[in-house]
């Protein structure tokens, strides 16, 4: 990096930046996809149960949790199609000895990117999608174009729904009965064509989920991760960055490398000017 690239970084710092979070806290009762275990934290020593001879005393917790548990990240061996994972990796060969030898969580880089908010409930003038919508490549460039700003090469796109806000209703937020709102298949080849790096969305599954069905499919993350080597969040909080009106911000986030895993919790945030 030149002195001058340097010179200019720390100028901008100097002027003062915020962050805004773009991700749920973790809570044991917190909403969960009944395909991984759920998130359970607890206090396995508590002050008073040693003192030191000074005086002193250290709690410390034990928490459980599976890799797509709250906002998290997928690693591209999340999904296969066929038994073979993005770039024709054999699924079962790179899963043996209960890990995997290729697309491991801790491949996945920290990413220090444009980030762009695409608002399709703010562009269809909602709060929050109906339960079930499927967001379409027409509501992606939709969105685009009501801010302004389209995804290019590089970036991280993000997808708010507004399904964010129903968080705290675990059984509405994951929508077995009514279903929940989610990319469908051209609007994920229009972003990959995009050339983003990665993509999000404030859902359980980041997929279109129709009432009742489950996650008996995943089209979107073959897509995505299969095809095109694209990583997904999910259960992400894009609502105080949308209540800004943000539609570019410096996205910032560094996965856990858990070797050989499949996903990883995350602590996503937005970067602007203070």
């Amino acid at each position: 990096m030149s002195d001058a690239v340097t010179s200019s970084l720390l100028e901008t710092v100097a002027k003062g930046l915020r962050t805004i979070e773009l991700g749920q806290p973790l809570f044991t009762g917190m909403p969960c996809s009944p395909n991984h275990p759920g998130f359970r934290m607890t206090l396995q020593r508590r002050h008073g149960d040693m003192m030191r001879p000074d005086g002193g005393s250290a709690s410390n917790e034990v928490i459980i949790t599976g890799g797509h548990v709250g906002t998290h990240i997928d690693a591209l061996s999340h999904v296969s199609q066929d038994g073979k994972l993005h770039g024709d990796v054999d699924a079962q060969k790179a899963q043996h000895g209960g890990k995997f030898s290729e697309h491991g969580t801790e491949k996945i880089p920290p990413m220090v990117t444009r980030g762009v908010l695409l608002d399709v409930a703010g562009a269809k003038g909602v709060d929050t999608l109906e339960p079930g919508y499927g967001v379409t490549e027409a509501d992606l460039v939709a969105a685009a174009e009501r801010s302004g700003v389209r995804p290019e090469k590089g970036d991280v796109a993000v997808v708010r729904t507004g399904w964010a806000r129903n968080f705290s209703d675990a059984t509405t937020y994951m929508g077995h009965d009514t279903g929940v709102p989610g990319l469908t298949v051209d609007g994920a080849r229009w972003l990959a064509a995009r050339g983003v790096i990665a993509t999000g969305a404030d859902t359980t599954a980041y997929e279109q989920i129709p009432a009742g069905a489950g996650h008996r499919e995943l089209p979107v993350h073959r897509v995505l991760l299969v095809e095109n080597g694209i990583y997904i969040m999910e259960h992400l909080n894009l609502e105080d960055v949308a209540a800004e009106g943000l539609a570019e911000f410096l996205f910032v986030v560094a996965p856990l490398r858990i070797v050989g895993g499949t996903g990883s919790p995350i602590r996503p945030v937005a970067v602007v000017g203070a």
